[in-house]
């Protein structure tokens, strides 16, 4: 069973199940820290789900072209319904492939802007959801950390961005990941509930073949403490 929620703000109407995963503020927040690619830039969005982050990327990007990459076979159906229920089709691609199998998906260095927004925990990790879709959605089944960052590294142009969010306790991880991989972490920034309550998500923009220092910018506080979402979330 769907549900087809409207998203005013970058009108979208968006099909998602009722009972399983469904999509959060996280990759809204993923999506405008992304930033914009060139014109006529090429976007990948690796893990899409029910194509969130690619129809938002495509309405912040109007001559864009976007490929959401997704392996579960309801959600790729899910991603071809908003597409067209969005008028998406000439701009945003489905793309039935696991993460692993980056190789078959394009060409080296093709895309501008790599984005994923992956399972946060592993899969020992965390409490198991009873409903369908939901785990595999928050714990690493098919595809780890290690496997997005190198699918990634491999599709990312030399000139492009890799935006990912994740959880603290995961960014030393990261961070390791990337070095050894010979990526540079460029922007981190944490993202708080309050002005008092400690990090709860990260996101951070990398690249290949750039040394350069990391920019921490500055917190994003989603609520105040009235527990109204804040002047920047609302934007």
């Amino acid at each position: 069973m769907l549900t087809r929620d409207e998203l005013k703000l970058f009108n979208l109407q968006i099909l998602q199940p009722r009972h399983g995963y469904r999509y959060s503020l996280d990759p809204l927040l993923l999506a405008r820290f992304c930033g914009l690619v060139p014109p006529g830039g090429t976007v990948i969005d690796l893990g899409a789900g029910c194509g969130i982050i690619s129809l938002v990327l495509a309405r912040l990007n109007a001559t864009a072209s976007v490929v959401a990459l997704e392996n579960n076979l309801e959600m790729v159906a899910l991603i071809e319904q908003n597409i067209h229920a969005n008028d998406l089709a000439g701009q945003v691609t489905s793309l039935t492939a696991d993460v692993m199998a980056y190789r078959a998906v394009s060409p080296d260095s093709s895309f501008d802007l790599v984005v994923s927004n992956p399972p946060f925990r592993t899969p020992v990790s965390g409490r198991i959801s009873p409903r369908a879709g939901r785990d595999a959605a928050r714990h690493e089944t098919t595809a780890g950390l290690v496997d997005f960052l190198t699918a990634a590294k491999y599709l990312v142009k030399p000139s492009g961005k890799i935006c990912i969010i994740q959880l603290p306790a995961r960014l030393v991880e990261l961070t390791s990941m990337a070095a050894a991989m010979k990526l540079s972490i460029l922007r981190l920034r944490m993202i708080h509930n309050n002005q008092v309550s400690p990090a709860t998500i990260f996101m951070a923009e990398l690249a290949k073949g750039r040394r350069t220092a990391p920019i921490v910018e500055a917190p994003l506080f989603v609520r105040d403490m009235q527990g109204e979402y804040t002047a920047e979330v609302w934007r």
